[in-house]
C-alpha cells in the first residue's frame, strides 16, 4: 500500500480507504483487480447506495468462491454483483453459477463498452463506470432460505464492521472474518 503520510515515530500511515481494501491502488497494485474492474466496482457501490443497499466488496462465500460485491437491502434482500471488466474475463471465469445459492438476485456489472449481448439472460445486468451505474436488466428473484439469509446477513454485518474497525484500530487481527 502507498504511504499517505507518517506518524511521529516514522510509522507508515495509510488512508482509511486503503486500510479497508477499497483504495484503487491496493487491489490494482497487488494484481487482484484491473483498473477497469476497480472503476466498475466503485460505480456499482455507488449504484447500490442509490437503491438503499449497503455494499461490501470481496466477500468469501461458504463454498470458498469470492463475490465481487454483495448488497444488503433494508428489507434483508441480498444481491451479488459479478464484475466483468473485459470479454476475456467473462470467457475464462465461469464460476458465476456457484454464486446463485448465496443471493436473492445475481447481476453482472460491466463497463459501457462491454458486449452485453453475451451475458446470460437469467442474470441481471448493470453498466457502470467509476462515477455510477444503471441497472439495465433486473433478474428474477430467487428467495434465499431463511437460515442462509440469516447466516449471510450476519457475515456481511461482521465483515463490514471489521473493515470499519480496522480504520479505528489498524493493528487489530481480524483476518478470520
Amino acid at each position: 500500500m502507498k504511504e499517505t503520510g507518517t506518524k511521529a515515530a516514522g510509522q507508515a500511515v495509510t488512508s482509511p480507504s486503503q486500510r479497508l481494501g477499497f483504495a484503487r491502488s491496493s487491489a490494482v497494485d497487488d494484481g487482484r483487480q484491473s483498473v477497469a474492474a476497480a472503476d466498475i466496482c466503485r460505480g456499482v457501490v455507488r449504484l447500490l447506495a442509490v437503491h438503499n443497499m449497503a455494499a461490501v466488496s470481496e466477500v468469501v462465500l461458504a463454498n470458498w468462491r469470492r463475490a465481487d460485491v454483495m448488497g444488503l437491502g433494508a428489507g434483508g434482500e441480498i444481491w451479488i454483483i459479478e464484475i466483468k471488466s473485459c470479454l476475456d474475463d467473462f470467457r475464462t471465469d465461469q464460476k458465476w453459477p456457484e454464486y446463485r445459492p448465496f443471493c436473492d438476485r445475481l447481476f453482472f456489472a460491466v463497463g459501457p463498452q462491454f458486449p452485453r449481448e453475451i451475458l446470460p439472460d437469467d442474470a441481471g445486468m448493470i453498466v457502470a463506470d467509476r462515477y455510477g451505474g444503471e441497472i439495465l436488466r433486473m433478474p428474477e428473484e430467487h428467495k434465499l432460505p431463511t437460515v442462509r439469509r440469516k447466516q449471510l446477513t450476519l457475515q456481511l454485518a461482521r465483515l463490514g464492521a471489521a473493515r470499519l474497525q480496522s480504520v479505528i484500530h489498524p493493528e487489530a487481527k481480524l483476518d478470520s472474518l
